[in-house]
């Protein structure tokens, strides 16, 4: 029995040593089986489902919804009520009975006015409110329809940086990829290095120093090349995480050509940050007129209909009351006023920090523009250093095979390669960053077009 118990927890452990290796290996294989993305896809499906524009969209219905709650000011407003009611009071049980219509010449008893039995009523009424002028609440509806329009172009900005972010992500892949590539390279030298100093050494030419050199070097492009490999499931994820995708998808991205506008960038006005800033403006204005409009007369017209009866399933009595009411608030302690003032300063503010963010735009700008410059030129400068850099190491290889030059001096080449084309690789990424960055700098809104 012992031993058959043994056996059967073996088994389980088996049994769940071989689950973990199944889900590992299903993990690794859908790391390693990589999907083509392209740019346009990218940014597609992230300026659609991105959680931060789905949340300025959001912010958008709602201010649409508000937008409509300002409807009221034109239409009616309708209630309907059924009140039961029962008193000794002698002034409400009289009215009780004229609402009723039921006053008969023993109701004028003393006796019964003074001291009248209880009196019940019981009121069906329907109430209805119009208003006709409300001069404050049409400038509070402008400010909400201009409120609609800050979101509009808040979305689609919003819109704009994410895009600009799916660029940087796409970018960051494709230097993640490269380094792989160089790294592998390095790698492939660097067990070369390591195989001759093993030779030489094996032969009595070299010290057991120069093997050992090759060593550390073999295990150090290796962990880089681990960590670059990293870095691709990192941009990967980032990348899922942008397109509302989620992680654990592995893509692959095309090269991006680098475009560089030759015509001086300049920024529109009509940018969508600018313009919901702008629009902010408007709505203060808005609210300021409406503020202003609160100290002029109001005109609303009222009306009920109403059924009273001493039943309560009897509809007996009907009556009605309508009218029209002029209001004034001729003086409110100075609120309105105050009230006026404060928006007046947040509105000036509002305009200071639409200055301030067009300024800032602009040396951000400036300094963009020579960032593609820089990028460009070091560019150049690090091509031609690859070019000398390669003649160096294959110059030094064909001296190493023949014994002529020591481990260390061939690892410095190899890796003054490997930096070089990384900076290179680099240089291109800051050249598209800078280029993807100044587009978004200069963008326009397309409501405005």
């Amino acid at each position: 029995m012992i031993v058959y118990r043994k056996m059967k927890w073996a088994n389980r452990i088996l049994l769940l040593a071989m689950l973990l290796v199944t889900m590992m290996c299903e993990a690794t294989a859908q790391r390693d089986s990589a999907t083509l993305l392209k740019l346009a896809e990218a940014i597609t499906a992230a300026t659609t489902n991105n959680s931060s524009v789905k949340l300025a969209k959001q912010d958008e219905q709602i201010a649409l919804a508000k937008y409509r709650q300002t409807e009221a000011i034109y239409m009616p407003q309708v209630g309907l009520s059924y009140t039961a009611m029962t008193t000794n009071n002698p002034l409400n049980a009289f009215g009780f009975k004229l609402q009723q219509k039921t006053i008969a010449a023993a109701d004028f008893n003393p006796a019964t006015l003074n001291h009248p039995n209880g009196t019940p009523d019981f009121t069906t009424k329907l109430d209805l409110q119009q208003p006709i002028i409300n001069m404050d609440m049409l400038y509070m509806r402008k400010a909400a329809a201009v409120q609609k329009d800050i979101y509009a172009y808040k979305t689609e900005r919003t819109q704009e940086y994410i895009a600009f972010e799916v660029k940087k992500a796409y970018l960051q892949l494709g230097v993640a990829y490269d380094a792989v590539k160089v790294l592998e390279e390095a790698l492939a030298t660097a067990k070369q290095i390591r195989k001759y100093s093993t030779d030489y050494y094996n032969q009595g030419l070299v010290q057991k120093t120069e093997v050992l050199n090759a060593e550390v070097f073999v295990a150090t492009t290796e962990t880089n090349l681990a960590k670059a490999k990293s870095n691709i499931y990192n941009a990967s994820d980032y990348l899922g995480l942008l397109m509302g995708k989620g992680t654990g998808v592995v893509y692959t991205v095309e090269e991006v050509a680098s475009i560089v506008n030759k015509d001086a960038a300049k920024l529109s006005d009509s940018r969508p940050d600018f313009m919901a800033m702008q629009k902010g403006i408007e709505a203060s204005n808005c609210m300021i007129q409406s503020a202003k409009m609160a100290a002029y007369p109001k005109l609303n017209a009222f009306a009920s209909y109403q059924l009273n009866d001493a039943s309560m399933t009897g509809f007996g009595a009907n009556a009605y009351l309508a009218g029209v009411q002029l209001s004034w608030n001729i003086f409110s302690g100075n609120r309105n006023k105050n009230a006026i003032a404060t928006q007046q300063l947040e509105r000036n503010k509002m305009a200071d920090e639409l200055q301030q963010q067009k300024e800032q735009s602009a040396v951000e700008l400036n300094k963009t523009q020579r960032d593609i410059a820089d990028a460009q030129t070091e560019i150049l400068q690090h091509q031609s250093s690859i070019r000398q850099a390669e003649e160096r190491l294959r110059m030094l290889q064909n001296r190493f095979e023949q014994g002529l030059v020591n481990t260390t001096d061939i690892m410095m080449a190899t890796t003054q390669v490997s930096q070089e084309k990384l900076a290179n690789r680099q240089a291109l990424f800051n050249l598209n960053l800078s280029q993807a960055y100044l587009q978004l700098l200069i963008s326009s809104s397309s409501k405005t077009k």
